[in-house]
């Protein structure tokens, strides 16, 4: 239910603003480096150090190099965003903060165990240290992408990055498939529904007498599996995360004492307990039911989408035509049925899949077919959970090769853009270097720096 999480792609370093504090040798902080008008502390490059072997992170180099030169990089950004007027709002940075504090206590077992494990530091500590954290994470992203998203690569540029490139540095693009698919949901009885609201209004009248408690109900019986196990509570939230009928209802309550009315969402039937509300944020619990779906409510769906797709192979319709007049895929049906996902690092969403890419379901009833074969109607889970029938068909099939401008050329663009943005990036870090004034404390600067020229102004 809850929309996926967007994660900046800053330098992720923990930058600990520990202003001139007391060491555990009891001797005052040292500043080891200065950028700007800015102070590197030493504590700083030893609370990132600590915090990295905590997590497991290697450093390329040694650490006493690379750390304070990551923070003086840091800074750079920073002072831009000052000059830019960039800045990083409650809303900004909140959710962030309390999604990666839940993973932190569920990683560490316990918010008991989490404050041990940050050397008994309070939960409102680590969350303070987070907010911080991110919200500088947050700033600096804004400013990298302010300065990559000047990089402009044309068609010309991706032909003369194919030609210049070695033969053997051509990216080899695995075998990707292109697929239709038509969608049916399995019709569920109103008895079904009526069962699951009367249950669910059957919780509300025994939390509301006192009988029993609403985190109680939701770990015996809600059907999401990752908040029943904690009473049905989804943490701190902000209305776009989560679906629209959820949200609205979730926002409009106030009364801790009072459950609401059944909420229908695409994930089934909820009802929802009011716990808190900070600022533009709200926490609240909730026990989430899916009506039951008959075998015989599957197998007449599958039926039709057989006769459907025996009429496709007949060539009594099309199948882009039967898209339109049956598909209940919301995502593809005005696309003639044609799937698409948006792989992890790119920002244009692409039709071509490798198979690992497909849905599980897809991809095994894919496997083997022919291009412009109709496949048999299948189930499968979409990933809210709800069980559709399906049938598909195998548009296209590119075998594996070495890239070229026909088959990938979405792929090619996104790799030149890449490498262009990444060059605009270090290009700007090194002029900004060369215009800032830097002091490395001795015994700090005898470094291999991946930015040679600190302090060469």
């Amino acid at each position: 239910m809850r929309k996926k999480l967007y994660l900046w792609g800053a330098f992720v370093t923990v930058l600990v603003q520990c202003g001139i504090c007391t060491a555990q040798n009891n001797v005052i902080d040292e500043v080891v480096w200065v950028v700007g008008d800015e102070a590197i502390y030493k504590s700083e490059v030893e609370e990132t150090r600590r915090d990295a072997l905590r997590n497991g992170i290697q450093w390329d180099g040694d650490p006493y190099c690379v750390i304070p030169e990551q923070l003086a990089v840091n800074k750079l950004f920073l002072n831009q965003a000052e000059l830019d007027s960039i800045y990083a709002t409650d809303d900004d940075v909140s959710a962030y903060v309390e999604a990666r504090y839940k993973d932190y206590v569920n990683q560490a077992g316990s918010e008991e165990k989490l404050e041990e494990y940050f050397d008994g530091m309070t939960a409102n500590q680590i969350k303070n240290r987070l907010y911080e954290t991110s919200r500088q994470e947050y700033v600096i992203s804004k400013v990298r992408d302010k300065i990559m998203s000047r990089v402009k690569v044309t068609p010309a540029e991706v032909r003369r990055y194919l030609k210049d490139i070695p033969a053997d540095e051509i990216p080899n693009i695995a075998t990707q498939v292109e697929v239709q698919i038509i969608t049916q949901e399995p019709v569920i009885p109103q008895e079904e529904i009526d069962a699951v609201k009367s249950e669910l209004r059957d919780y509300i009248d025994r939390v509301q007498s006192g009988e029993v408690t609403f985190s109680t109900l939701a770990i015996l019986y809600s059907e999401d599996p990752g908040s029943a196990r904690k009473g049905g509570d989804l943490g701190f939230f902000g209305r776009g995360e989560m679906v629209p009928e959820f949200s609205t209802v979730a926002f409009n309550m106030t009364d801790p004492n009072r459950i609401s009315k059944i909420v229908e969402t695409e994930y089934g039937y909820h009802i929802i307990q009011f716990v808190e509300r900070l600022g533009d944020r709200v926490r609240v619990r909730h026990i989430l039911r899916k009506p039951r779906i008959p075998n015989e409510s599957v197998k007449s769906c599958l039926g039709r989408l057989d006769t459907i797709a025996q009429e496709i192979r007949k060539g009594t319709h099309t199948f882009e035509f039967c898209v339109a007049a049956y598909s209940q895929d919301k995502d593809t049906r005005n696309n003639n049925g044609l799937m698409s996902h948006t792989p992890d690092g790119e920002q244009v969403a692409i039709s071509k899949f490798e198979m690992q890419q497909l849905p599980q379901d897809i991809a095994k009833v894919i496997d083997g077919m022919h291009v412009g074969e109709i496949s048999d109607p299948f189930t499968m889970q979409l990933q809210n959970g709800k069980v559709v029938c399906a049938v598909v068909k195998l548009k296209n099939r590119i075998n594996g090769h070495k890239a070229n401008m026909a088959d990938d050329y979405e792929r090619l663009y996104e790799l030149v853009s890449g490498i262009r943005r990444q060059e605009a990036l270090e290009k700007w870090i090194r002029d900004k270097q060369r215009t800032t004034y830097v002091r490395i404390s001795e015994g700090w600067n005898d470094c291999d720096f991946r930015y040679p020229g600190w302090g060469k102004q």
